[in-house]
Formats: structure tokens, C-alpha cells, sequence
């Protein structure tokens, strides 16, 4: 039986000659039992010996396996390491630098509306600037969070990729095995860092500086200082044939009986009963007011020149496409369309003029009735440039007023 044991042994060999022994045969611990995670000897796999038929195999491999581990793992850590880092530098800095631009714009939003009407909103002026300061606050103090986060999780990946590099570089194959669970435990901690979210407390938001009082009291301001001025006359290479355009080219009527008088070109719409204004708008702040009284059936509202003229698609209908966004009735039906997305607007009375109101800087398109002074629909967003005032009837007749 010594002599099968002795044959075992010098086939399975002692492996590396490490400087640990084992306490019980006196051998090199040149293996690792796998049952039992601890490095043994040879004797201890041989016959008769306490791993003998457990899951063993040489102390090298076993530690050759966990260096690759290590090695994989700074790896990821590297890499995450730099994604935050980038993170920081490009995304948070860009979201610092936008939050002070967008809010410099806000108060400028603020400051010029409330000019207009100063006798009357001082106090909503003040208002509106702390509201603006304190979300600048609140975004600045959200981006200083984000940093300070992500500078204690970089310090911490550092610290865990520092410290599994040191047990790399410094500490032999046992005492390597011994740390095992340490590394376990270091790169469970690694892993519980997860990466940077976009997330919305990050960035300014201009709805701050949206105020009932002020957005009635400007439209008012504004419509009764510019509509007079603003010249919008129809341009008529795009009045559909369904559509007469009146000589001062500010009156649209509707006929149900398609006129053979137009001639056809890319500009003119071919079904829909719409037209276009000639001028288009690049920045800045327009306004204009359409008489809207003796018809049922209309649009009014702004469009993108690359809205389509030709067929009955609903890319080429008002409100049912991203190019176009109007104010519509018909009959008693009163909505805001874009893209299809129909806002109903619960109107007590039918309105006899309807101004519109067009803030480029703003990023906003406003519908007023002058008669009442009240504000039936605001709509918030990036426009396309440029847009043109764009216009629709299905019964009767609708004119710009100058």
C-alpha cells in the first residue's frame, strides 16, 4: 500500500516547491482541493489520504486561474473608471455650462415680458427670479451631488483596483489562495458601483418661468403692439384650388368646386383647402390676427416649409404631421393639432378673432382672443426654421386683419 502511495505521489509529482508545509505529512503544498478550498499536499490526494476523490488539482492552476480573474477584473474596473471619467468631464460639465445658458435665456424671457406691463407685475417679476434662481440653484447643486458621487466612486475603484494590483503584484501563490474571499469581497464591492444615469434633476427646467398672469398680460401687450404691424399676406403660387384669395391677398374664401383657373406648380396645395403666408419668420417675436367669425370649419397656425402640397396623405393636412401646428374648429369642436395629437380645447363661445402669437426665442406658439383677453392654447418647443404662417377653411371665409 506505501509503495502504491509512493507511485501516486511522484506521478501527481510535488508540484512547485512553495515555502508552506503540510502540518500533517510534512509536504509541499503544491495542490489545491477544491472541496475543501485550502491548499494540500500530495500525500493528502494520494491513497489513503483526506482528499483523496475530492476535486483537486495543482496550487499553480489554481492560482494561474485567480490571477486571470484579477487581471480581468482591473480590467472592467479600468474601464468603468474611465467611462465615469468622461462622464464628469463631458457630460456634467455640458449639463452645467446648458443650465446657466438656458437660465440666462429664462430671466431674459422674464425680464422683457414683464417690461411691458411693469405697473402691473413688479411683484410677479420678482417671483418669476427667484423662481429661476432657485431652479439654477437647484441644478447647479444637483450637477455639484453628481460630481462629488463620482469622485467618491472613483476614489473607491481606485482604492479596490490599487489594492487587487498590490495582491498581484506582491503575494505568492498561497497567500494568494488565502486572500481569495478578500478578492471575492473586493469585486462584489467593485460591481455594486453601477454606472451614471441620465436623469432629469440634472438639467434646468424652464417651466419655472411659466406663469398664467404673465403669459395673459404679455399676449395682451404684444398682439396690441405688433399684430397692426406685422404684414402677412398670402402667397398665392400656394392657395389651393379650392380655396379664392381676395386681391389684397388677406381673405381666404372656401368653394366646394375646385377652380380650374390655378395653375398647378410645386408650391400650391392640390387637396387640402390650405394656403401659406409669403413672409416666413427665422427668430424673433411675431404676431397676427385672423378674422375667424362668419366661417365653422378652419385652421390657423404656423407650418415648416418642408411641409408637403401634393395628395390627400396626411403629411400634407394641417396639424396631422410634425411639420404643422394649428389652432382648429369645426363646428363646435374647438383643438390644438400637431402630429396627429388632438388637444381638445373646451371653449364656452365661439371666437370672432383669433391672434396668434409667435415667440421664436421662447420656443413657444400662443393662442389669444383679443375680445376677452384670454389665452386658449400655448404649445413649448424647439420649432423648425423657418415657419410660415399657415392657414385652412372649409366654410365660408377667413381674413387677416392689418
Amino acid at each position: 500500500m506505501a509503495a502504491e502511495g509512493s507511485g501516486l505521489q511522484r506521478e501527481l509529482g510535488p508540484g512547485p516547491k512553495p515555502d508552506a508545509l503540510c502540518p500533517e505529512h510534512g509536504q509541499g503544498l503544491g495542490w489545491f482541493c477544491g472541496s475543501e478550498r485550502r491548499p494540500v499536499c500530495a500525500a493528502c490526494v494520494g491513497p489513503g489520504g483526506r482528499c483523496r476523490g475530492h476535486r483537486v488539482r495543482r496550487a499553480k492552476e489554481h492560482a494561474e486561474e485567480l490571477r486571470n480573474k484579477i487581471v480581468d477584473q482591473c480590467e472592467r474596473l479600468q474601464l468603468q473608471s474611465a467611462g465615469i471619467t468622461k462622464y464628469v468631464a463631458e457630460v456634467l460639465s455640458g449639463k452645467n455650462q446648458r443650465a446657466v445658458s438656458t437660465a440666462s435665456a429664462a430671466r431674459e424671457v422674464v425680464i422683457q415680458r414683464l417690461s411691458l406691463v411693469r405697473s402691473l407685475c413688479e411683484s410677479e417679476e420678482q417671483r418669476l427670479l427667484e423662481q429661476v434662481h432657485g431652479e439654477e440653484e437647484r441644478t447647479h447643486q444637483s450637477i455639484l451631488t453628481q460630481r462629488a458621487h463620482w469622485a467618491e466612486a472613483l476614489q473607491k475603484l481606485n482604492t479596490i483596483r490599487s489594492s487587487l494590483v498590490d495582491m498581484l503584484t506582491h503575494l505568492d501563490d498561497h497567500q494568494l489562495i488565502q486572500k481569495e474571499q478578500e478578492i471575492f469581497e473586493r469585486t462584489e464591492e467593485a460591481e455594486g458601483i453601477l454606472d451614471p444615469q441620465e436623469s432629469e434633476k440634472l438639467n434646468f427646467n424652464e417651466k419655472c418661468t411659466w406663469s398664467p398672469l404673465l403669459t395673459q398680460l404679455w399676449a395682451t401687450a404684444v398682439l396690441g403692439s405688433l399684430s397692426g404691424t406685422e404684414d402677412v399676406r398670402i402667397d398665392e403660387r400656394t392657395v389651393s384650388p379650392f380655396l379664392q384669395l381676395s386681391d389684397d391677398r388677406r381673405t381666404l374664401t372656401f368653394s366646394a368646386k375646385k377652380s380650374k383657373a390655378c395653375a398647378d406648380g410645386p408650391e400650391r396645395f392640390d387637396h387640402w383647402p390650405n394656403a401659406l403666408a409669403a413672409a416666413s419668420f427665422q427668430t424673433g417675436l411675431h404676431a397676427w390676427m385672423v378674422n375667424v367669425q362668419n366661417s365653422c370649419a378652419y385652421k390657423v397656425g404656423v407650418a415648416s416649409g418642408q411641409l408637403p402640397r401634393k395628395g390627400s396623405g396626411s403629411d400634407c393636412r394641417l396639424g396631422h404631421n410634425t411639420f404643422s401646428w394649428v389652432f382648429s374648429r369645426y363646428d363646435q369642436e374647438f383643438r390644438f393639432l400637431h402630429n396627429g395629437q388632438h388637444q381638445p380645447l373646451g371653449l364656452l363661445r365661439s371666437p370672432a378673432q383669433l391672434g396668434v402669437l409667435l415667440d421664436l426665442e421662447a420656443r413657444e406658439l400662443l393662442f389669444y382672443e383679443p375680445a376677452s383677453g384670454t389665452v386658449l392654447y400655448t404649445y413649448h418647443t424647439a420649432f423648425p426654421t423657418p415657419l410660415f404662417p399657415v392657414f385652412a377653411v372649409a366654410d365660408q371665409t377667413i381674413s387677416i386683419i392689418h
